[in-house]
């Protein structure tokens, strides 16, 4: 049941990333606002797992599935006993180009202040061999114009795959590091990825695994995407620069209503931001 007191903030925060775990641990342990209570939070992840990590890192209550707009809009003001919530924080991947709009959409209906947490970007400019698309069918298309019959390693994700394969490339040259779960083995499957070729496992690996992985298939291009160093996107492409292997890097997608002054990039500035808003409402 949600927090009523008047000094505490009320968050509602879309998660399922690192990030979101980091959040609420600083929002639990660490962020302690002159005359308040601790927040109470409130988060969103669109799987199971995600939700277990949410609860273990001490989120108060969870929704674990992927909610409409219409849905966010009314838990945001009316979650219990008419009682809704003071902010929105949108911590979900720099990929859920979709779940971002909503959040904003959804915020500015339902008058709730919004915090997108925004990890940093990586600074690749010292790297010669990185190829940059703005998509997936984009990764497709340059495999079969520059890459064909090269060995490919996919670290981008199971849900990216197929739009790849629209480009018809060779699979027989395609090797996937996937999460160790049932859905993505079946994904790959269904898409007609040899058993041999699918690598299950979870985790940010150092470039020193990722080299021998690389070396051990043979590899000589690279597919992944610009997730931040919390998604483990400098090891890779270290690991691939001082191995000579190519890397076809996919840029974040561009939010077209998402506002500058409403993003962090930091526990500090959310702190700042957090503080802010408390300051507002008293």
């Amino acid at each position: 049941m949600i927090n009523n007191s008047k000094n505490s903030l009320k968050i509602f925060l879309m998660g399922g990333t690192k990030d979101s775990i980091n959040i609420i641990k600083f929002l639990k342990e660490e962020y302690t606002p002159s005359n308040s209570d601790l927040p109470y939070i409130l988060t969103t992840t669109t799987t199971d797992y995600g939700g277990k990590l949410a609860k273990e890192a001490g989120s108060d209550e969870l929704i674990s599935y992927a909610m409409g707009k219409d849905e966010i809009v009314e838990i945001l003001n009316n979650y219990s006993d008419g009682i809704g919530f003071d902010i929105l924080i949108d911590a979900t991947h720099p990929f859920a180009e979709n779940a971002t709009s909503t959040a904003i959409e959804a915020a500015k209906i339902a008058n709730v202040n919004y915090i997108r947490f925004e990890r940093p970007t990586f600074d690749y400019s010292k790297y010669d061999n990185i190829h940059l698309v703005d998509s997936f069918k984009e990764v497709g298309e340059l495999l079969v114009s520059n890459f064909e019959g090269k060995n490919i390693l996919h670290l981008a994700g199971v849900n990216t795959i197929e739009m790849i394969f629209k480009s018809n490339i060779a699979k027989e040259n395609f090797y996937a590091r996937v999460l160790p779960v049932i859905s993505s083995i079946e994904k790959c499957d269904a898409l007609g990825i040899d058993g041999e070729h699918i690598i299950a496992m979870q985790g940010v690996f150092s470039k020193e695994f990722n080299k021998e992985l690389m070396k051990e298939l043979n590899i000589e291009v690279i597919l992944t995407k610009e997730s931040g160093a919390v998604g483990g996107v400098p090891s890779k492409i270290e690991a691939a620069y001082e191995l000579g292997i190519d890397v076809i890097l996919v840029n974040r997608p561009k939010i077209a209503n998402l506002d500058d002054k409403n993003t962090v990039n930091n526990l500090s500035e959310l702190n700042k931001k957090l503080n802010s808003f408390f300051k507002s409402m008293k």
